[in-house]
């Protein structure tokens, strides 16, 4: 699905992520980790076109990301707050997304019916705009407004991030029923090792901008990244 060949990304002459080869399979749940600065966010906004490689090429698809957009029809993603359209109410922007995914507005209504619990009684029917959300409230509308439109590859970065206990567990069972969909490819970075670990089928470590681990989560996944992170 998604192949990452040579990719290297520099500032001023110092590289903050060089890939040599990684594969994501169709219908992989990948999880990514590493501490700031070790090129978690450069590689989801490489995969994202929203900068562009010093070298090499990612393919999703068969399409290379940053000479083709065709590739936006079958991805969709939340990366921070600025994905959001401020001055709509979160109902206007799903409606906005459904409508660029081809659903009317009783298709959207109809998906959102399951995510009633997620929501908790905060996003929908308040009145409020999206600016005016607390910063997990806006998450909440931005992780649901990516999965509208049945994407084939979701990308999240910190997707577990100043949400509440509940939430982050409510998101894990979200996050797994996409994973059992083996036709949805799902990318999540997170500082949080071991929700990553519960939603992953592979984890991958970045440090300094290199792949330092690639794992096949077990029982021993949890205290292997906890061993490598407190080394």
């Amino acid at each position: 699905m998604i192949h990452v060949s040579n990719i290297q990304k520099s500032y001023n002459g110092v590289t903050v992520l060089n890939i040599e080869n990684l594969e994501i399979p169709k219908g992989q749940s990948f999880g990514l980790v590493g501490n700031n600065g070790a090129g978690k966010t450069t590689f989801f906004s490489l995969l994202l076109d929203l900068i562009q490689p010093s070298s090499g090429k990612i393919t999703s698809n068969s399409i290379q990301i940053n000479t083709s957009e065709a590739w936006k029809v079958f991805t969709s993603s939340f990366i921070d707050e600025t994905f959001l359209i401020g001055y709509l109410t979160p109902e206007e922007y799903f409606y906005f997304i459904g409508e660029l995914r081809g659903w009317n507005k009783a298709d959207v209504d109809n998906f959102l019916k399951d995510y009633v619990d997620f929501f908790n009684g905060e996003i929908l029917n308040n009145k409020k705009h999206l600016r005016d959300l607390s910063k997990g409230n806006a998450k909440k509308a931005g992780i649901v407004g990516a999965l509208i439109g049945n994407p084939e590859v979701v990308i999240l970065d910190e997707p577990f991030a100043n949400l509440d206990p509940t939430t982050q567990i409510r998101l894990k069972k979200i996050i797994k029923s996409l994973a059992e969909d083996k036709n949805t490819t799902v990318l999540v970075s997170s500082h949080d090792l071991q929700h990553t670990v519960e939603v992953s089928d592979r984890i991958v470590v970045l440090e300094k901008g290199n792949i330092v681990k690639d794992l096949i989560p077990s029982t021993e996944t949890l205290k292997e990244l906890e061993a490598f992170f407190s080394a």
